[in-house]
C-alpha cells in the first residue's frame, strides 16, 4: 500500500475492508487460551488436542477475524474507511462474496472516496478480474497485503529477495485477472492479439526473474550453510524464537540478550533474523534467533521464499513458542504455527511453550494458567526470565552439563578464569600450590580440562 497525493500533501491510502464468514458456527463450540484465561481453569486434554486439530480459520468467528485483518491494514500503513461483513455457506465462484454484496460494496467505496478494496480471504484469478470490473477502485485479497506488509518491512537484501520472489509467485498465474492494475488484455473472442503476446512476454520475464531470484537465494542459503559449520565447530547451540506474529518475541529477544532489535505492535515488524548469544545458569553458552513471526492462513510463497530465513528454525535444538496470553483466540494461534512448523519438518523438536505478556493478566486470570505448564513471562517487565532460562537449559541435550573434581595449580589463571567462566563451581578447596573445584558444565569444557579431572570423578 501507498500514500495517496493530496491537496494537503501525501494521506494514507482508505480502505473498505470485507471480511468474508464461509463457515459459520456458534461461538460455543470454540475452545482455546482464552476459555482458559476466562474460566480460570485448566483445559481437559482432550478438549485440548480437538482445539489444536481445528481447521484455518476455526478458532475464530468473523468479527475477530476481520479485528486481525484490520491490525494487518494499519501495518500497511492503510486507513479504514468502512468495514463489511458477508457471511454465506459457501464461496461465490465468480466474485466469491455474490452480486448483491459487491453492489454493495461498490456502494460504501464510492460514498467513502476509497482507494482500494480489502477482502480478508484470497480471490482466484476470476474473482479478482469480476471484482475489479465491477468496483471503482483497486481490489487486494489477503495474501497480497500480507506480501505488501513484507516488502515494507523487509531491509536486508536477502529480504527483500525472498519477498520479491513471493509477489512474483503469487502474481504469475494471476496475470490475466489482473484487469485495471496490469491493462492486460484476457482471453475470449476479440481480445487476441497484441495484448495477448505482451502477456507472453510479461510472463515469460517474470518466469526470468523468479528463476534469477532462486538462484540468488540459494547463494544465500550457501553462505548461511557455511556461518552454521563455522558454528557448529564450536559446540554452541541454538535456541529459536517462534509464534505468531505481534506475540512479542523481538521483545523476548531483547530482553534475553540486550540487544536493540526493532520492537513494534505492528505486525511482521521482525523479517530477518537476528543471533544473539546468551548464557544459562548452568554457564552455558547458547545462541538465541528471533524469526519472522507466523499468522493464519500464511501464504504458502511466503514459506516458501523465506526457506533460508526458516533454517534457523530447522537448525535449532529447541524452539521457544512465544503465545500472546492476552489473546483470545491464542489456541487459534497456537495451531497455525505448529501448521507451519509442520510443514518445515521442525515440529517434533523440543519446543517450551512461552505464555508472553503475562502483565495484561489479573491475578485470577494468570491462576487458571499456572497449572497448564507453560512457562510465563513478561517480555515488558522481565517477570520470569529466570524460569525461562532455567526451562532452556532443562531441554538442552547436546553438551550436556556434568559434574566433575577438578585440581589445578593456581599459576594456570587461564584455566581458572575458564572454569570461573563457563562452569558452575559448588566447592571450592585448596591444596598446597593447588586448588581443588567441584563443578559443574558443560561436558566439552570439562573435556577439554580432562587433565585436570580427579581419577574416579
Amino acid at each position: 500500500m501507498a500514500e495517496v497525493e493530496g491537496g494537503d500533501g501525501p494521506h494514507p491510502e482508505r480502505a473498505v475492508l470485507v471480511g468474508v464468514d464461509l463457515a459459520v458456527r456458534p461461538r460455543s463450540a470454540r475452545a482455546g487460551l482464552a476459555s482458559a484465561r476466562l474460566a480460570a481453569v485448566r483445559l481437559p486434554a482432550e478438549e485440548a488436542e480437538t482445539s489444536a486439530a481445528l481447521p484455518s480459520g476455526a478458532g475464530l468467528d468473523a468479527e475477530e477475524s476481520l479485528a486481525e485483518f484490520r491490525e494487518l491494514v494499519s501495518s500497511a500503513g492503510g486507513e479504514v474507511a468502512a468495514e463489511l461483513m458477508q457471511r454465506r455457506s459457501r464461496p461465490d465462484p465468480a466474485t466469491l462474496v455474490g452480486a448483491g454484496k459487491v453492489e454493495e460494496i461498490a456502494g460504501v467505496a464510492a460514498s467513502t472516496g476509497a482507494d482500494l478494496v480489502l477482502f480478508d480471504h484470497d480471490l482466484t484469478p476470476t474473482q479478482l478480474r469480476n471484482l475489479e470490473a465491477a468496483l471503482p477502485c483497486r481490489v487486494l485479497d489477503r495474501t497480497q497485503l500480507i506480501l505488501d506488509i513484507f516488502a515494507r518491512h523487509a531491509r536486508t537484501r536477502e529480504g527483500q529477495l525472498q519477498v520479491e520472489l513471493a509477489q512474483l509467485e503469487y502474481m504469475l498465474p494471476r496475470l490475466t485477472g489482473r484487469g485495471k492494475a496490469m491493462s492486460q488484455l484476457g482471453g475470449g473472442i476479440g481480445t487476441r492479439g497484441p495484448g495477448e503476446t505482451q502477456l507472453e512476454t510479461d510472463r515469460r520475464r517474470i518466469q526470468r526473474r523468479i528463476d534469477q531470484l532462486k538462484r540468488d537465494l540459494d547463494a544465500v542459503r550457501r553462505v548461511r550453510r557455511q556461518q552454521r559449520q563455522r558454528r557448529e565447530a564450536v559446540p554452541v547451540p541454538t535456541v529459536a524464537l517462534v509464534g505468531y506474529t505481534n506475540a512479542g518475541k523481538s521483545t523476548l529477544f531483547n530482553r534475553l540478550t540486550g540487544a536493540q532489535v526493532l520492537q513494534s505492535p505492528r505486525m511482521f515488524a521482525t523479517l530477518d533474523p537476528k543471533l544473539r548469544a546468551i548464557e544459562l545458569p548452568s554457564r552455558r553458552q547458547v545462541l538465541l534467533s528471533d524469526t519472522v513471526g507466523f499468522i493464519r492462513n500464511l501464504p504458502h510463497t511466503l514459506v516458501t521464499s523465506f526457506r533460508a530465513t526458516l533454517e534457523e528454525v530447522e537448525q535449532a535444538e529447541v524452539l521457544l513458542h512465544v503465545r500472546d496470553a492476552a489473546s483470545t483466540y491464542g489456541e487459534e494461534q497456537k495451531a497455525q504455527v505448529e501448521k507451519v512448523l509442520a510443514e518445515l519438518d521442525a515440529l517434533k523438536k523440543p519446543r517450551i511453550e512461552v505464555l508472553n505478556k503475562m502483565d495484561l493478566l489479573s491475578t485470577h486470570e494468570r491462576a487458571g494458567l499456572a497449572a497448564r505448564g507453560e512457562v510465563m513471562v513478561s517480555a515488558r517487565t522481565g517477570e520470569g526470565m529466570d524460569a525461562l532460562r532455567e526451562a532452556i537449559d532443562k531441554a538442552l541435550h547436546s553438551d550436556p552439563i556434568i559434574d566433575a573434581e577438578l585440581r589445578v595449580p593456581q599459576h594456570e589463571g587461564a584455566v581458572l578464569a575458564a572454569i570461573e567462566a563457563g562452569m558452575v563451581v559448588h566447592r571450592r578447596e585448596y591444596e598446597g600450590n593447588l586448588v581443588r573445584l567441584s563443578v559443574s558444565g558443560p561436558a566439552s569444557l570439562v573435556g577439554r580440562l580432562r587433565q585436570y579431572r580427579v581419577r574416579g570423578s
